[in-house]
């Protein structure tokens, strides 16, 4: 294989590898606030696109209006999942709360699939197909709003976690949870943020992949399975390790495939 074919490859990679890093940053956002591997993150993902899909077609809204409900929506749902399944079982262990989050999966992958059927739903490209190149590589328009997506959200998260009261109030939490709530922090309330924080970050991830592989019901399962490889990859719990993580499984998966049978 040349070396164009394999430069290719990690560009190729590093664009799939954006939409890991998303989904993988949810994880560790989770974990961070709760110490529960939210194995439910793959369907934000899925709501992101489909919900995303629905609105352009079925109603007619345009791009921007179809992303922020989306977002609104998918944000909602990441809520409701602590304060309907997490919230109630707070004092249950760790194994067990991981458990009701894949109940949610499953729960939430069946509604949708009542709702949207099994059939494929397209997004059209937010800047048309026509390929560009890169160093002799082919790159779509649409891979450049996966990485710009994934480096805005992680810019986003950073200046939250910094320069934020509720950022600051996550990151204690994180640290010791007990001396948090002993200095006055509300525990329940930074679980919400982190997991509305979470949906928020796979939504994004599922309007910015739905264009390039279409969305259907069960795609949350394979892309949350491989966001949780990422967050493992960078370290659970690490944001920045997470989003480096994304990124180097993206392109091991993009070139093992094209260098392996």
């Amino acid at each position: 294989m040349s070396p164009d074919q394999i430069w290719q490859l990690v560009v190729s990679g590093i664009t799939t590898g954006g939409t890991y890093a998303l989904i993988a940053l949810g994880f560790s956002l989770v974990y961070n606030a709760t110490g529960v591997i939210n194995f439910a993150q793959g369907e934000f993902v899925m709501l992101g696109g489909m919900i995303t899909a629905t609105a352009m077609k079925g109603w007619g809204l345009p791009l921007w209006g179809a992303i922020l409900l989306a977002l609104a929506v998918t944000t909602c749902v990441g809520l409701l999942l602590d304060r309907l399944a997490i919230r109630p079982a707070r004092n249950a262990t760790v194994v067990t709360l991981i458990i009701i989050t894949v109940g949610a999966s499953i729960f939430i992958r069946g509604v949708a699939r009542i709702v949207w059927g099994p059939d494929e739903h397209p997004v059209p490209a937010f800047s048309g197909e026509t390929p560009l190149y890169l160093w002799g590589a082919m790159v779509t328009p649409q891979a450049l709003w996966v990485l710009g997506a994934t480096f805005a959200v992680a810019i986003i998260m950073w200046a939250v976690f910094e320069f934020t009261v509720i950022g600051k109030a996550m990151r204690a939490c994180a640290l010791n949870r007990q001396a948090a709530r002993l200095c006055g922090i509300d525990i329940s309330r930074m679980v919400s943020w982190s997991f509305s924080l979470a949906a928020f970050a796979g939504a994004v991830a599922g309007i910015m992949l739905a264009p390039l592989t279409m969305t259907q019901y069960n795609v949350g399962t394979m892309l949350g399975l491989k966001g949780f490889c990422a967050a493992m990859l960078g370290g659970l719990g690490n944001a920045l390790g997470a989003i480096a993580g994304g990124f180097v499984l993206g392109v091991l998966e993009a070139v093992g495939a094209g260098l392996i049978s």
